[in-house]
This record gives C-alpha cells, structure tokens and sequence, in this order.
C-alpha cells in the first residue's frame, strides 16, 4: 500500500461520494414475518422517498406489493408509523396521501376500503372472527369543518365487507396499540393525554370483547400520568406483556393475576421512545421464551429471556443497532446495523446468534478499512454530572494531515429530543470523517437508553441541559488536543436543529452551524406544530403562558444579535412539524442584522429530507459552507452556495 498523501483536514479526497447518500439506498422498516414469508417497507429515495410495500417468499424472491406513485405512510401523529397489515392473503396498506386504508389486489391493485373523509389510520390490527379490523384513527374532519381545534383520535372498528367505522373506545386525546389476545377475547391498548408524550406516562387498558364486538368495561391494568408503559403484547398462551419502568429501566413484565410481574431486571431499556407506531422490539419463541432488544451503554443488544425463570443470555452477534423485530418460528427477523454495516433485513437464529442478510439497505459495498468506527466517550458536564456520546476520528486510508494539525470538529445530536445516538454505519458520519473531521454524537440528558433518571434530566431544562452537555462535549475534546478549537461546527435536524440554534446563539464556542428544519422561536411552535407534540413542551420548558417568560429566554429567534457564526439552515417546504415560517423567521433577522448565513428551502420535502436529490444538494451546500467558514478547499466537484455577508466577516 502506497504511503498516505499528507493534506489538511477538510480536504481530504474521500472514498465516500456524496451521491452515496441516495444512489442505491433504501430505508428500512416494519418488519413482518409469517410462514417463511419476509414483509417490510422501503422507503425509496429516487421515488421521492415514497414507501413501498416488499414481500420476499420463502424461496428468496422479492415482489413489490404497492404500485409506483403510491406511498405507504401513515400520518396519524403526523410522524406515522405501522401503516400496513398482512394477514394470510389479506394486505392492508395506508395511503399517505389520503389517508385511506386500501386493500392489495393478487395483482398489485389497490381497492380503497376506509370512507374519502379526512380520516388518517395505522396501527391495524385484524380481527379476524368478526370480519374487521382494528385500527387507530384521527379524525380531522372537526378541525376542518370549524377551523380550529385538534384532531380527534380513537380506537375503531372497520368492517371488512363494507367499510364501515365504528367507534370503540374515545374520550381521550391519545390511544395507541391496541392489541387482541390470542383467543380473541380480550383487547389490550394504551391510552394518555395532554401534555404527556408517550414516555411521560401512559395508561395500559384492557377490556374484554363481547359477542357482538363491542368492548365491556375497561380497566387500566398497568402505567398512569406518570407511568411510562409500551410495547403491550400477548405471548402464545395468552399472557398479556408490556414494558415498564418501576425499577428505573423500561423493562419486560407480564400481567399475572391482574398484577405487573417482572420478567428480568436489567439495566437496559427494552423500548425506543414512541415517536413512531408500530416499534416491535420483543417476541416469543415457541418454547416460551422471550427475544427482545435492549439498550444500554450507547448500544443494542439481543438477549434471550427464559423460558427458564431468571435465565437471561446476550445472544452473540455483531449488531449495534436492532429494531422491529418479528418472529417466525425459531427463527426471527429484524432490521440490524453495526458500525460497519449499514441498516439491513436480517434473518437470525437467536439460539446461536447465526444471521442472513435478506436486504441491504445500501447496494454499494466498502473496504472495512475506510470506516472510522465510533467509541463511546462519556465526559464532565454542568451541575459535575456525566453525559455521553459517540466520538468519531478522521479516517482515511490514503491521506494523512500535516504533523501538529488538528481536526475541525462537527457536533451533532439527535432529534427527539427524546431519542438517541446511533451506533450504526451512517454514510453522512463517513462523509465527514474521510474528509478529515472528526465528529461528536452526543447523547445528552434527556436521551432514551439510559435510563429513566437521565431521559428526566431534559424536564424543564430544554435549551438549557442539551446546549451544556453539546458545549462541554465540544470542549472537553478541545482541552484534550483532540480537536481544532478554532474550527468548531454544529448540526442537526428538528430538535437537534434547536440545539444548533441555541448553541451559536446563546453560546461563542462554535464557529459555524447548520440547521435542518430547526425550531427558532418556542412561542410559534407550540402555535403552530400538530396534536402530538402541541403540549410537548410543557414538559420540557414549562407550561404556557404561565412560563412565557422561559419561552421567551429560550428562542434563539428573540436574541438574532448574539449570533456568534455563520449559520446556514436548510428547510423543507411542505414541513408540519417545523413549519418554513420557521426558518424564515430566522433568516430574515440574520438579513437584517447582516450576518453571515445561506437559507435553501427544498419544495416537496417534509419534516425529514427523502428525495435524492434534496439529500444530495444539502449535505453538499453544508459541505461547501464549512469549506468557505473554515478556509479549506473542499476536494468535491460540487456546486458552492453563496454565504451571505460573508465577505464582511
């Protein structure tokens, strides 16, 4: 191998092209398994990020279930999730567009089932003795007919011959999972209010089904207001599971004579937050036994509960990251990443841990050796606590920066904000790290995996606990020589996107930020942002008006002139979540104020870029506008933005 080509970070020729973000790649998610029958959905990039629906039969054959044109979301919750259902030749899929559930036709074609209403469905469920479905829907017809007000969500019944809704369960402003037991007998789902999100505290209930369908009295079995309870499912033999947390942990239980039995107590988190419907991360194997995804530690891990009383094992395989896990016998199948492995449909034994790929998420392949590979770093933060993330070297087989150089660092977090780091192979993080900067992934208080004490530290302290923790982090490194102080920068989307904006506005340490879909003023977002997030931060901040004055304190929109860097924010334009006035708001001040900054706005794109073409330009436009704040050649033929004010630095 040829000795390294001695270049200054930033200007590294790297082995990851920018078209790597879209060409070949797919999203994968809800994972269905039956009867050596694969299901899942894959959301395309070159089909404008439309979802489709792929069966792959036990022979390996892969078939696209949904026509071209048709995307298979759900948008109850506006985030969406379990939009589709497959029962023996029964397929049921929600159309993005309309809202509408549809049939799928042997041929491919689609038969509308659900009423032309504003009516959105997911989280079907078939009830197959009485010739239904069951379903959560929003209903948003009363906003559209007086103008005003919330979305109105219940538990339904649809039939399968006519269409027909019918009501089941209402009166509270969210109802999730619901989920029939195995003799058909019983119904289990979850039921909360505002202002709780899901991990605030939700309500399990159950009720029996009467003979006619309806449902008899309800009772809540498990969880409160302030009682996180998720992921309710009956095993085999009709036990009812759900995971919760009285030990501090999302753990496994089962109801046992009307009481939450504990199946293991460990220091893992045995649920995602609920951002999405539809997160599978347990199953039953037919001995009895329990296979299940945890989180600790910044990781995944599979472990094996049962059937044995107390008996635990971490099943022994290479994966980080593990979600919508489904089982098939004893085999099950889930969608796995590690740090070298991009997002796949894995097939896996979980008595050996031996697994199949079935689909890549990517079709292109790599030298191991080019993958910069994180490590786990935890580090002091304010108040002499401890917060965590994932740290990425530069990495480049064939180049090297001159000797004393350090590496610019890029800060990012994630969305949520409850949520977490990933561990998993992500081409945006190689992007940058075979270009020669390093790359921070913090974990901050308020994130899911490390337990219930740490998610709660977020609570009331949104702008404030985040910000410190991405501050410190960036610091910490600084003080270690690890990083160019100098040639700091911070990104992300959504939440995260409010990170950076707090960070370049109410912070100096950075010098350069990039905002996706990021919120810059509290005020306007809980005016302006859908059902499910409307009472969010009640939580986070504190509730409105009462605390106008910390919504207020906390927007970077109201404090434009303590802007510290240049700022470049890329915003979709059919966004609900985080609406373009938004981002405009933004702009418009650092226009005035004069200082540095690049605005693009993608027409089409929603709350999370899909299209090729979109995911292209903007990692390039946040490429060359590092390249232009920090003073590097950037090596890609790409088209520059223009930084406005720029030359006035």
């Amino acid at each position: 191998m040829r000795e390294p080509t001695i270049a200054p970070y930033g200007e590294w020729e790297s082995p990851f092209p920018t078209s790597l973000l879209a060409a070949g790649v797919v999203t994968l998610g809800e994972v269905r398994a039956r009867d050596g029958v694969r299901w899942w959905l894959e959301g395309r990039p070159d089909e404008k990020g439309r979802q489709v629906l792929v069966r792959r039969a036990p022979d390996g054959t892969e078939t696209r279930l949904t026509p071209e044109g048709f995307n298979a979301r759900s948008r109850v919750h506006e985030y969406g999730g379990a939009a589709y259902i497959v029962d023996d030749d029964l397929v049921i899929v929600s159309d993005f567009d309309s809202g509408r559930l549809n049939r799928v036709g042997a041929g491919g074609e689609l038969r509308p089932l659900t009423p032309e209403r504003p009516w959105r469905f997911a989280d079907v469920v078939v009830d197959r003795p009485r010739n239904r479905l069951l379903a959560i829907r929003e209903d948003h017809e009363p906003a559209t007919i007086e103008g005003h007000g919330e979305a109105e969500n219940s538990l339904v019944a649809i039939d399968l011959a006519t269409g027909e809704v019918t009501v089941l369960v209402s009166g509270t402003d969210f109802i999730a999972a619901p989920r029939l037991s195995p003799a058909g007998d019983q119904l289990a789902w979850l039921e909360w209010s505002h202002p709780n999100l899901p991990w605030d505290g939700t309500e399990l209930r159950l009720a029996n089904v009467v003979a006619d369908g309806t449902l008899g009295e309800a009772t809540t079995v498990a969880g409160s207001s302030t009682d996180w309870i998720a992921q309710p499912r009956w095993s085999l033999d009709g036990v009812l599971h759900f995971v919760a947390e009285p030990t501090g942990w999302m753990n496994i239980h089962r109801l046992v004579d009307g009481k939450a039995e504990l199946v293991a107590e460990l220091d893992a988190e045995f649920t995602p937050p609920d951002w999405l419907f539809g997160f599978s991360s347990s199953g039953f194997l037919p001995n009895g036994a329990i296979v299940a995804i945890g989180r600790s530690g910044g990781q995944d891990r599979l472990y094996r509960l049962g059937p044995k009383a107390g008996r635990v094992v971490i099943v022994d395989v290479p994966f980080t990251e593990m979600a919508y896990l489904a089982v098939d016998g004893d085999r099950i199948v889930l969608r796995a990443a590690s740090p070298t492995s991009p997002p796949a449909v894995v097939e896996l034994d979980p008595e050996s841990g031996a697994w199949t790929v079935l689909r890549q998420s990517m079709s292109t392949t790599f030298d191991p050796a080019d993958i910069a590979v994180p490590k786990p770093v935890e580090f002091p933060t304010t108040g002499d606590r401890t917060a965590f993330g994932l740290l990425y070297a530069p990495h480049n087989q064939a180049f090297r920066s001159p000797d004393g150089d350090l590496p610019p660092l890029i800060v990012t977090s994630h969305g949520g904000p409850t949520a977490a780091a990933t561990a998993a192979f992500q081409v945006a993080t190689q992007l940058f790290t075979s270009r020669g900067f390093a790359v921070l992934d913090v974990d901050y208080g308020g994130s899911t995996g490390y337990g219930r004490d740490y998610r709660k530290r977020l609570e009331g302290e949104w702008g404030v606990v985040d910000l410190d923790d991405c501050v410190n982090g960036a610091r910490g490194l600084v003080a270690e020589r690890l990083v160019d102080g100098e040639r700091l920068a911070i990104r992300g989307g959504s939440a995260s996107g409010y990170t950076t904006l707090c960070a370049v506005t109410f912070s100096e340490t950075f010098g350069a930020g990039t905002s996706y879909f990021g919120i810059g003023d509290l005020e306007t977002f809980i005016a302006q942002t859908h059902k499910f997030e409307s009472r969010y931060l009640d939580r986070l901040v504190g509730p409105y008006p009462e605390r106008k004055d910390l919504y207020h304190a906390r927007s970077p929109l109201n404090f434009t002139d303590q802007i510290s860097c240049p700022v470049l924010i890329l915003q979709g334009a059919e966004d609900r979540i985080v609406p373009p006035a938004q981002a405009e708001q933004i702009v418009d001040a650092l226009f005035e104020k004069r200082l540095p900054h690049a605005y693009l706005l993608f027409p089409g794109e929603d709350h999370g870029f899909r299209s090729a073409e979109t995911i292209v330009r903007s990692f390039e436009a946040e490429l060359s506008f590092y390249g232009q704040i920090f003073g590097f050649r950037v090596a890609d033929q790409i088209e520059p933005i223009v930084v406005e004010f720029l030359e006035s630095r």
